[in-house]
């Protein structure tokens, strides 16, 4: 694995930063990317020291419409095997009340970003007959949301776009996974305003970044973590619309009334 290397974004924290731990502690090369240097520069001494791999550090805001093709440009000479896009974004409240640069930038990041990554990297990837895509969605991808709508339909998408994509690189030596996580211990609650985070079921983010890891590893199409996040999921597909996104905003609205 000398020479494979593996790219990570939104890497400073969270599912992001478990997921750079496993990948190093399997002796595979990793290139860090979020906007927080010192974050990152700390990260990279560490996993360098503690299991002997190569690492480079990228300083990026995806809410650039051009940090996708900077990152590509900056990684030419450097064979990416696996692209993973956990970089992502969500604010609590109401749409109309909401503050349109946040929903834009949500779009930008969840969607637009991880399109465009996965877009650049792939072309290499199906030259050398060889690579993986790790995609992060969320259980939140399978139903509407009102109160963080346009997080809820990002997901969707990502879920969307990144099983299609699976099925047509079939035979390719691509595969592209989506992990789909329920509530997770990160910073994502209090950086959308959520207020109280607390919630049934709620995993770990090691614990919901060696479930994706796995399954990246066995080239499966999409990962559920946790046997409830399962059954909810399968529950949830068999609801009526009206009622599911009943269910959610009733969890947020209560989330807010504990704020």
């Amino acid at each position: 694995m000398t020479n494979k290397w593996v790219l990570i974004t939104g890497a400073s924290s969270g599912i992001g930063l478990e997921l750079t731990k496993l990948f190093a502690r399997d002796k595979f090369n990793v290139v860090l990317l979020a906007r927080s240097e010192s974050a990152l520069r700390k990260l990279a001494q560490e996993l360098s020291s503690t299991h002997g791999i190569e690492t480079k550090v990228l300083v990026k805001d995806l809410m650039s419409p051009a940090a996708a093709q900077e990152t590509f440009d900056a990684l030419r000479d450097t064979p990416i095997s696996i692209l993973v896009n956990n970089a992502g974004l969500g604010f609590y409240g109401a749409f109309a009340r909401g503050n349109l640069n946040e929903h834009t930038s949500t779009m930008q990041i969840n969607m637009t970003a991880l399109v465009q990554l996965t877009h650049l990297f792939l072309q290499p990837m199906l030259e050398r007959g060889a690579g993986r895509i790790l995609n992060v969605a969320s259980m939140a991808a399978f139903q509407p949301g009102p109160l963080i709508n346009v997080y809820y339909a990002t997901k969707a998408f990502v879920y969307s776009f990144s099983y299609a994509l699976a099925i047509e690189l079939e035979g390719t030596g691509v595969t592209v996974t989506t992990l789909c996580p329920g509530t997770t211990h990160t910073e994502f609650f209090a950086r959308g305003r959520f207020g109280n985070a607390r919630a049934p079921f709620t995993m770990g983010a090691a614990t919901v970044a060696e479930a994706g890891y796995r399954g990246l590893m066995k080239g499966k199409r999409m990962v559920i973590p946790g046997l409830m996040n399962q059954l909810l999921t399968r529950i949830s597909r068999l609801v009526p619309d009206r009622l599911n996104a009943n269910a959610v905003r009733r969890i947020h609205q209560l989330r807010d009334r504990d704020r």
